[in-house]
């Protein structure tokens, strides 16, 4: 078959993959951040608020949407690229902008972005091997740890709270946010590691397997 024949379905499949419901939140997700950004561009209490709720509701259909392609069986190849691929976006996004802000040190998003391409990397090194590494418990601790705290660096203005009629004070949000990004830092080291260590494992027996054959 000629190579025109062969990628005219294929195209036409990636459109149909692209009109799913699920495919289709990704892609919303996508086309969110360049108006997340400029919210960041010029920051205020209120555009930081809109700006953490963007954030929030991205989070939420990052969920929903591998959820809807399991639960209506139409999990694609397109899917697959494009989930992962727009919950860095956005991350990297915020985590960017918030540096020039100086809510966030730029340390510490260099080693994150750095965590997140290595990773990236690895698992595509092992998927072309047939080794598919699964995310761990640290990488899941990771994710939420650092979601919730760049919800609070978004925030990142000092709040009175009160719960129930009671006075809890003032709450820095910057800080609260810090302290979730460190903590998730530790766990994408943890994550990362085991990345390694799995991916080692993992050829190492398909090694021993092609020998024995």
């Amino acid at each position: 078959m000629a190579p025109e024949a062969q990628s005219a379905p294929l195209r036409r499949s990636l459109a149909q993959d692209a009109m799913n419901l699920p495919n289709l939140l990704t892609l919303g997700r996508i086309a969110a951040i360049p108006f997340f950004v400029w919210l960041l561009d010029s920051p205020s209490p209120r555009r930081c608020f809109w700006a953490s709720i963007v954030f929030t509701a991205a989070a939420i259909t990052d969920m929903l949407d591998g959820y809807l392609a399991r639960k209506l069986g139409v999990v694609s190849l397109l899917g697959k690229f494009l989930d992962p691929l727009a919950d860095k976006l956005i991350v990297m996004a915020a985590l960017v902008w918030m540096v020039p802000m100086g809510r966030i040190a730029a340390w510490i998003v260099v080693l994150l972005l750095a965590r997140e391409i290595s990773v990236t990397g690895l698992r595509s090194v092992a998927a072309t091997e047939g080794v598919i590494i699964s995310a761990g418990q640290e990488g899941k601790t990771k994710t939420a740890l650092q979601m919730i705290g760049i919800v609070a660096l978004l925030l990142g203005y000092p709040y009175h709270l009160t719960y129930w009629g009671f006075d809890c004070g003032t709450v820095q949000m910057v800080h609260v946010g810090r302290t979730l990004v460190y903590l998730s830092l530790l766990f994408s080291i943890a994550s990362a590691a085991q990345y390694v260590r799995l991916f080692g494992t993992a050829v190492a027996a398909k090694e021993h397997r092609q020998v024995e054959s």
